[in-house]
């Protein structure tokens, strides 16, 4: 079944958050990941959004999703990530 990471975030440092930008898609590559949505622009149409980006991921399985978010290449730039922006992230089920 394919599985979602959703990544909600405002981003406060700009020049750190590129470079984790630069970096991650390689780490997605051995779990067959994609993104699906990556910041595009938004319009809120019911209640509030109190988050600049979404971007969403897409996986193959929960077990591909779990495998990348714990993988050691991922691990390794994850401090860029988490260092650069206030985010909410989630795993979730997609309906097949």
């Amino acid at each position: 079944m394919r599985t979602f990471m959703i990544f909600l975030e405002n981003v406060h440092d700009p020049e750190k958050f590129e470079a984790y930008r630069k970096v991650v898609m390689p780490t997605l590559a051995p779990f067959s990941g994609r993104f699906v949505v990556r910041g595009g622009q938004s319009t809120v149409i019911e209640g509030e959004w109190p988050f600049a980006r979404t971007v969403i991921v897409e996986f193959p399985s929960r077990a591909d999703a779990e495998g990348w978010y714990n993988s050691p290449a991922y691990h390794e730039i994850l401090p860029l990530r988490l260092s650069s922006t206030t985010c909410s992230a989630i795993i979730i089920d997609g309906v097949d």
